[in-house]
């Protein structure tokens, strides 16, 4: 399904990839945008619309959508299911990211025994109250 603008950018009916291919061979319109597909109209033409009606079914696992005209035929339909496996992925994210700072520290010394201070074998006492 390709969408169809006017010359005054107005929203026409879209149509089907193979039509909007001979338009643009015969150079009667221009592409105006690649996502999603859209060509502009060179000539005048009718506002020809028809009323539509959208209906979205939303269940746990599948998202559907259609349009439908007043005739009953559907003009659109799409299905799109829904990623369930998220949380999981993250999870896996998290253990990767922890492995990989584990082992960064692997042949390095113990953190506590390579401190200037721990090293002194006599450390200076000061009070207040001597």
């Amino acid at each position: 399904m390709v969408y169809v603008l006017s010359m005054n950018r107005n929203p026409l009916m879209p149509c089907k990839e193979a039509a909007a291919r001979v338009l643009l061979k015969q150079r009667k319109a221009k592409v105006k945008r690649r996502e999603p597909f859209t060509i502009e109209l060179l000539y005048k033409t009718a506002m020809y619309t028809q009323p539509l009606t959208l209906g979205i079914d939303t269940g746990s696992t599948v998202l559907a959508g259609a349009v439908v005209d007043g005739a009953g035929s559907a003009v659109y339909l799409s299905e799109v299911e829904i990623r369930n496996d998220i949380s999981k992925k993250m999870t896996q994210r998290h253990q990767y990211r922890r492995d990989r700072r584990n082992r960064k520290t692997r042949y390095r010394q113990a953190r506590w025994q390579n401190r200037s201070n721990s090293k002194q074998e006599t450390r200076a006492v000061f009070s207040c109250y001597a």
